[in-house]
């Protein structure tokens, strides 16, 4: 579907994100390793599909402890990726 990353994530209990970012630039088959499993399966339906643009938005700054949240850390890998393309 499209090219798989992985990011390892910091201050948060997931240690490491897969996802991939297809030729349209929409995001699919988040997965996060580790966490809440009901926050980051949820989190995972909810992006399924999106312009990345559009999950950067909504989640970049989200904050749960240490500064940062799962959400961030997704838009983070997401800005990552962008920024290396």
């Amino acid at each position: 579907m499209g090219k798989q990353h992985s990011y390892k994530t910091k201050g948060t209990c997931s240690p490491k994100i897969n996802f991939e970012i297809d030729d349209q630039d929409r995001v699919h088959n988040v997965k996060f390793f580790g966490g809440c499993s009901g926050n980051t399966g949820g989190l995972s339906a909810l992006v399924e599909g999106l312009p990345v643009d559009e999950v950067v938005k909504r989640l970049d700054g989200i904050q749960c402890r240490n500064g940062t949240s799962c959400p961030d850390q997704l838009a983070k890998a997401i800005k990552k990726v962008k920024s290396e393309t």
